[in-house]
C-alpha cells in the first residue's frame, strides 16, 4: 500500500468501513436463514436449557452467552447465532486498535484487517456460534495486555487485562491454558535481550495464576460432581489416554491436517503468515530481513504467540487425528505478522509474485463473498461441504407431519438418536423444541449420558432419527418398544435436496434404556 494514497492518509476511517461493511454482510447472513445450525451449535443451544458449571466437552462460557441472546431473540437460529456476529465485530476492534496502538502502526493495522476479515477460519467464527469466537476475542485481549504491560504501558490495568482474559478464555475453551507458555516465552525472549521490564515475572506470574483460578474453578467444580468427565474426554482427543494413544506416530495423518489448515487459512494468507513469522523470528536472532518495523519486543511476541504452537500440532497430527480449527489461536499472532509483511511486500516486494499481489486480494474478496452466499450456491449434492447445514428445518416439519399421521396420541411421543450431535439438532429443531435423548448403541460417552434417559415416558410412542440412509433397525431398539417401522427420507433446503434420514418409528416404550458407557470417553 504507498504512503500516500487515500487508505494509507485515513486507516482509521477506511477500519471502521471494513468493520460496518463487513458486519452487515454478517447480519445479513445472521437474519436470512441460509444455514440451519451447526449441530455443535444446536447442543451448546441445548445447553442454555440445563446451565451448569460446565459441561462433557467445553467449558460454560458459550452456553451462557447463548442464553443471553436467545434472551432477547428468542429459541431461533438468529439468537443462537446472534453473539458469534458480536464477536466478531470486538475481534475486528481489538485487531485494528491494538496494531494501531500498540503496535504503533494504523496502517499495517488496516491489512491485518483485511487478512483477518478474508480468512476462512476467522470469516466462519463470525458466522457460527462455536467455542472458537469468544475464545478469540480473549486470546487476542489477552496478547493485547501482555504486550502493553512488557512495553511499559498502562501501568496496572494490562495486568489486571490479562487476568480477566485468561479467566473468560478457560471458560471458554481449555486451549486458554496454552497462553501461560506463550507469555512465558516472550518474557524468557525479553529476559535473554536485556529488554524484560521491572517486576514483570512476579506480575505476570500473579496475573496468570489468577486467571487459571478463577476460569477453572467452576470446571472443576463440575467435574468432580462427574467423575472428571470432561478431563477424561480432552485426554482421550489429545491422544494422550483412550484409543488415540496406542500408537505413537500416525503419519496418514499430517497431509489431512496440512490440508485443513491450508483451507482454513486460504493458500496466500498461509503464506503470508508464515513468511511473516519467519521474519519476526529472524528480528528475534538479530536479523532483521525483511525489515517489517517491528520493535523487538512486539518481534517476542509475535514468536512466542505463533511458532511453538504451529509448531505443536503439526508434530502432534503425526500421532493423532487433530481437528482443523485446534492450532486456530496461533493465527492470531500469525496474522499479524501476515499483516506486517504484507505491508512491506505490497511496496518492496519483486518478481511475479509481487505482480500478483492484486489477484491474491481478489481472491480474498472473493472467499468472502462465497462464505456469505454459501446458503444459495447450487452446488452438486455430492460437493457441498455445507451439506450437513441443510436439510434440519425441513426434518422439523416432517417429524411434525409424522407425530400426527403415525401415532394415535400425538402429545406422548419423544425423539430420539444415537449420536450426540443429531440428538441435539431434533432438540433445536424437532416440532416443539422438546427434550431429547441420546441412546447407547455402542458409542462412546456425551453430555447426554449426564442427563435423564425417558424414564419417565413408559407406554410412549417415540421415533429414531438417524443421518443414515436406509439404516437396518438396530437389534436393540427391538427390545426397547412393542414394534419399530423404518421410514427413509430425503429433506431440502430452499427447494433443493438435502441430507438423507432413516426415521424408525417405534410403538410402545417398555422402560428399558440401555446405560451410557463407563469407561470410553
Amino acid at each position: 500500500m504507498s504512503e500516500g494514497n487515500v487508505l494509507g492518509r485515513r486507516p482509521g476511517f477506511w477500519a471502521g468501513t471494513i468493520i460496518l461493511g463487513t458486519g452487515l454482510a454478517r447480519l445479513a447472513f445472521l437474519f436470512c436463514g441460509q444455514l440451519d445450525l451447526v449441530m455443535d451449535e444446536a447442543q451448546y443451544w441445548d445447553w442454555t436449557r440445563r446451565l451448569q458449571l460446565s459441561y462433557y466437552s467445553k467449558p460454560p462460557l458459550i452456553a451462557y452467552i447463548i442464553a443471553f441472546w436467545t434472551g432477547f431473540l428468542g429459541n431461533t437460529e438468529s439468537g443462537v447465532r446472534a453473539g458469534a456476529f458480536m464477536g466478531a465485530a470486538a475481534t475486528q476492534a481489538l485487531l485494528y486498535l491494538g496494531v494501531a496502538k500498540l503496535f504503533g502502526r494504523p496502517r499495517v493495522a488496516l491489512w491485518v484487517l483485511v487478512i483477518a476479515s478474508t480468512t476462512p477460519l476467522f470469516l466462519a467464527s463470525g458466522l457460527l456460534m462455536t467455542t472458537d469466537n469468544p475464545l478469540l476475542v480473549c486470546w487476542l485481549g489477552a496478547l493485547l495486555c501482555l504486550l502493553a504491560a512488557s512495553q511499559g504501558q498502562g501501568g496496572v490495568w494490562p495486568w489486571l487485562g490479562l487476568a480477566v482474559c485468561m479467566a473468560l478464555g478457560l471458560l471458554a475453551k481449555y486451549m486458554m491454558l496454552a497462553f501461560i507458555g506463550v507469555a512465558l516465552l516472550h518474557g524468557l525472549i525479553l529476559q535473554r535481550a536485556g529488554l524484560l521490564p521491572k517486576g514483570f515475572w512476579p506480575r505476570l506470574a500473579a496475573a496468570l495464576t489468577a486467571g487459571t483460578v478463577v476460569g477453572l474453578a467452576p470446571v472443576f467444580a463440575w467435574n468432580i460432581e462427574n467423575g472428571f468427565a470432561a478431563f477424561k474426554h480432552v485426554g482421550n482427543l489429545a491422544g494422550v489416554s483412550g484409543n488415540r494413544a496406542e500408537a505413537f506416530l500416525r503419519p496418514r495423518k499430517l497431509p489431512e491436517y496440512v490440508g485443513s489448515q491450508i483451507g482454513l487459512l486460504s493458500p496466500w494468507w498461509l503464506a503470508a503468515t508464515l513468511a511473516g513469522s519467519w521474519a519476526a523470528l529472524r528480528q528475534v536472532w538479530g536479523k532483521r530481513h525483511p525489515p517489517l518495523g517491528l520493535s523487538q519486543t512486539q518481534a517476542a511476541l509475535l514468536v512466542a504467540g505463533f511458532w511453538p504452537m504451529f509448531a505443536f500440532f503439526l508434530a502432534w497430527s503425526l500421532h493423532t487425528k487433530i481437528e482443523g480449527n485446534w492450532p486456530a489461536m496461533c493465527y492470531v499472532s500469525g496474522l499479524i505478522s501476515a499483516g506486517f509483511f504484507w505491508h512491506w511486500f505490497w511496496r518492496e516486494g519483486r518478481g511475479a509474485l509481487h505482480r500478483a499481489r492484486k489477484v491474491w486480494l481478489a481472491l480474498a474478496g472473493l472467499v468472502f463473498m462465497l462464505l456469505h452466499l454459501q446458503g444459495t450456491i447450487p452446488l452438486p449434492h455430492d460437493y457441498d461441504p455445507a451439506l450437513r447445514l441443510k436439510g434440519w428445518s425441513d426434518l422439523g416439519n416432517k417429524l411434525a407431519e409424522l407425530r400426527q399421521a403415525s401415532f394415535v396420541d400425538p402429545t406422548r411421543v419423544f425423539f430420539f438418536s444415537s449420536a450426540y450431535d443429531t440428538t441435539a439438532a431434533l432438540a433445536f429443531y424437532a416440532p416443539g423444541q422438546p427434550f431429547t435423548y441420546c441412546v447407547n448403541l455402542g458409542r462412546r460417552m456425551n453430555q447426554y449420558d449426564l442427563w435423564p434417559g425417558p424414564h419417565d415416558k413408559l407406554g410412549w410412542d417415540a421415533v429414531f432419527v438417524e443421518r443414515k440412509p436406509n439404516r437396518p433397525v438396530p437389534d436393540l431398539l427391538l427390545g426397547m418398544f412393542d414394534s419399530v417401522e423404518p421410514v427413509y427420507y430425503r429433506t431440502r433446503h430452499k427447494g433443493r435436496p438435502a441430507q438423507e434420514f432413516t426415521f424408525l418409528v417405534c410403538r410402545g416404550f417398555n422402560g428399558h434404556w440401555p446405560q451410557g458407557p463407563t469407561g470410553d470417553y
